[in-house]
C-alpha cells in the first residue's frame, strides 16, 4: 500500500479529532459534574436517573410539603383543644364554686351564670378556627364556618336521633301570682279582704299562700336549639317518631305520640307552657321559644311506662331510638350551623327543586334526593397522602369536641336564673311593704302570708339551681373527656407523623446518595483522565507537526 502525504494527513486529523473530542467530553463533565449531557451518552445512567429523579421528587413532596402541611394543620388544631381544654377548666372552677355555695344570693349567681355563657360562646368560638383559609373543625366542609358569625335568616329542616336518656325530669315550681308583685300592684288590705270574702288567694286581688307553691316534676325532651320555626299547628313542623324494627332499610318508625295530643304553646292560651301541661296530663306541648317538648304525667305514664291498656307503643323499649324532626329559620351569632351535626335539608321557599340536603343517610325515611354530602354513617375525615401509599388523618371533626349540649345546658341555667330573680324580687318587695307595716294592721297577717309563700318558692327555685350546679360538674366532666380524647388522638397522629417524616428524611438521603452515585462524576478520577488526554492531545499536535514537515520527496 503507497502511503501518501495527503493519507497521512487524513490519518493524523482523525485521531486528533477523536482525541479533542474525549478532551471536550472530559472537560464537560468536569464543568457539570455529571456523567452524561444526553440520553445517547448512556442509556442505562439515563435511565436509572429517571427513576432516581423521581423517586427524589416524590419523597420531597412527602416530606417538605404534604407532610409540613399536615403538620401544621395538627399544630394548629392541638393548639385549639389546648384553648378548648383551658375554656372548659375555668368553667370546672365557676360550676364547683356554684354548687359549694348554697349561701350564694341573686347577685353572685348571676355573675357565675353570666361567665359561664361567656365561656360558652369561646367554646365554640374556638371551632371556627382556620387554617390557611380552611376551618379545621368542619369536616369536608372547609369553607364553611362552624357557627354563624352573624344573625341570619335562613330555613333548615333538622332530623334529630336521640335516645330514650333525652326524656328527661325538669323541676318546676309554680309562683302563680307572685310573679312581678310590687307595692303598685298588690294591696295586701284589698287581697284580705277579698280572701275573707271568699276569693282566692291567687285571684285578682293577687298574693298566695304556702299551700298554692308547688314544686313538681314535668317531663320533657329538649331540642338541641331554640327558636324554632312557630307553626300552628305544630305536626306542620314537628314529627317525633321511634325506631320500630332496626334490621330494614330505610329502618321502620312509627309515631311516638298519639295523633292530637301535641300542641303549640302559643295556641294552649296559657302564658306559662309549665302550668299548662301540668294541667293537662294528656297533653304534649311544642315551646318553640325554648326548643322543648313537655310531656304531660298521663301521656308520659302511658307511653314510657306502658300504663295504657291496650299499650300505645308495644316496640317502644329502653333502647329505642326517637327521631325528631323540626323546622328553625332564624339564627342568631353563635348559633351551630346544623349541616355540621345533623341530617338536615336546606329549604327554598321560592323553589323547592333547590333544596339542598346535607349529610343524607341510607337509612332516610323517604327517597333521598341527590346528596350535598353523604355520610354513609361515616365521620368527614380528611386524609393527606404522606408516603408511598400511605396517609394520615389531620383533621378533628366538630362533633368530637364541641358538644351541642353545652349551649342547651347552659341556657337551662340561664332560665333557672330568671325564675331565681323574678321570685328573689317578689320576696324583696314583700318583705319592704311588710316592715313598712305594723303587726295588727288590716292585710298585713295576708301580706305576711304571701311572704311566706314567696319565701317557700324561692327556697324550691334556689334548691332546683343547686342542683342544676351540681349537675353541670358531671355535664362538664363529660366535655372535658370529649376534648380530652381529641386531644390525645391528634397528638398520637402527630407523633406518628413525626415519625414518618424522619423517615421520609432518611429516605430522601438514601435516594439522593444513589442519585449522586448515578449521574455525578468522580472528580479525582476525571480529573486525571482530562490531564492525561490534555497531553496526549498536546503531544500528538507537536508530534504530527514534525512528521508533516516532511513529504515523500524527502525519503526519495
Amino acid at each position: 500500500m503507497r502511503m501518501t502525504n495527503k493519507i497521512m494527513q487524513n490519518n493524523s486529523l482523525y485521531n486528533i479529532n477523536n482525541n479533542k473530542q474525549l478532551v471536550d467530553k472530559l472537560s464537560t463533565m468536569m464543568s457539570t459534574n455529571k456523567k452524561i449531557t444526553r440520553p445517547s451518552d448512556d442509556p442505562v445512567i439515563a435511565v436509572r436517573a429517571l427513576r432516581l429523579r423521581s423517586d427524589v421528587a416524590q419523597v420531597a413532596q412527602y416530606h417538605e410539603k404534604n407532610a409540613e402541611d399536615a403538620a401544621s394543620w395538627l399544630k394548629v388544631t392541638e393548639d385549639s383543644l389546648d384553648t378548648t381544654t383551658e375554656v372548659i377548666r375555668k368553667m370546672m372552677e365557676q360550676a364547683t364554686r356554684a354548687a359549694g355555695g348554697k349561701d350564694l344570693d341573686c347577685g353572685n349567681l348571676e355573675i357565675i351564670v353570666t361567665q359561664l355563657k361567656s365561656l360558652r360562646d369561646e367554646y365554640y368560638g374556638i371551632g371556627n378556627v382556620d387554617f390557611a383559609g380552611r376551618y379545621i373543625f368542619t369536616g369536608f366542609r372547609t369553607d364553611t364556618s362552624l357557627s354563624y358569625t352573624e344573625d341570619t335568616e335562613e330555613e333548615f329542616k333538622i332530623y334529630e336521633k336521640l335516645d330514650m336518656s333525652a326524656v328527661d325530669t325538669l323541676n318546676y315550681t309554680s309562683i302563680g301570682n307572685l310573679k312581678g308583685i310590687s307595692k303598685e300592684n298588690y294591696d295586701p288590705e284589698a287581697a284580705e279582704n277579698a280572701a275573707a270574702g271568699g276569693t282566692p288567694l291567687g285571684g285578682t286581688a293577687g298574693g298566695e299562700n304556702e299551700n298554692s307553691v308547688q314544686n313538681t316534676g314535668i317531663y320533657r325532651i329538649m331540642l338541641s336549639y331554640d327558636n324554632l320555626k312557630n307553626n300552628n299547628p305544630p305536626a306542620s313542623s314537628l314529627s317525633v317518631k321511634y325506631v320500630t324494627n332496626t334490621t330494614t332499610v330505610p329502618p321502620q318508625e312509627a309515631d311516638l305520640f298519639p295523633a292530637g295530643t301535641i300542641e303549640n304553646h302559643s295556641t294552649t292560651g296559657n302564658p306559662n307552657p309549665y302550668d299548662y301541661i301540668q294541667q293537662n296530663p294528656t297533653k304534649a306541648v311544642l315551646v318553640p321559644e325554648t326548643g322543648e317538648l313537655l310531656i304531660g304525667k298521663k301521656l308520659y305514664e302511658d307511653i314510657f311506662q306502658g300504663k295504657a291498656v291496650p299499650p300505645l307503643n308495644p316496640a317502644l323499649t329502653t333502647d329505642s331510638q326517637i327521631r325528631v324532626s323540626y323546622e328553625k329559620n332564624s339564627w342568631k351569632k353563635g348559633d351551630m350551623r346544623p349541616q355540621h351535626y345533623f341530617e338536615c335539608t336546606k329549604v327554598d321557599l321560592a323553589d323547592p327543586t333547590k333544596n339542598i340536603n346535607y349529610n343524607w343517610s341510607k337509612d332516610k325515611r323517604t327517597d333521598p334526593p341527590t346528596d350535598y354530602i353523604s355520610m354513609e354513617g361515616e365521620s368527614q375525615i380528611i386524609e393527606y397522602d404522606v408516603g408511598y401509599n400511605q396517609t394520615i388523618r389531620i383533621n378533628t371533626v366538630a362533633d368530637e369536641v364541641f358538644s351541642m349540649d353545652m349551649d342547651r345546658v347552659i341556657d337551662d341555667l340561664d332560665n333557672a336564673l330568671s325564675k331565681l330573680k323574678e321570685i328573689d324580687t317578689a320576696r324583696t318587695n314583700l318583705k319592704h311593704m311588710m316592715e313598712n307595716m305594723k303587726e295588727g294592721e288590716p292585710g298585713y297577717e295576708h301580706i305576711k302570708e304571701t311572704y311566706a309563700a314567696a319565701d317557700k318558692a324561692y327556697t324550691y327555685i334556689r334548691d332546683n339551681m343547686q342542683k342544676k350546679f351540681e349537675k353541670l360538674i358531671s355535664q362538664v366532666e363529660g366535655f372535658q373527656s370529649y376534648a380530652s380524647v381529641a386531644i390525645t388522638d391528634n397528638g398520637t397522629r402527630s407523633d406518628r407523623l413525626d415519625l414518618i417524616k424522619n423517615r421520609l428524611e432518611t429516605q430522601k438521603t438514601t435516594f439522593k446518595t444513589l442519585q449522586s452515585a448515578n449521574e455525578d462524576i468522580d472528580v479525582t478520577e476525571v480529573t486525571v483522565q482530562l490531564t492525561s488526554m490534555d497531553n496526549s492531545y498536546n503531544s500528538a499536535l507537536m508530534a504530527t507537526g514534525k512528521i508533516l514537515k516532511n513529504s515523500l520527496m524527502n525519503y526519495i
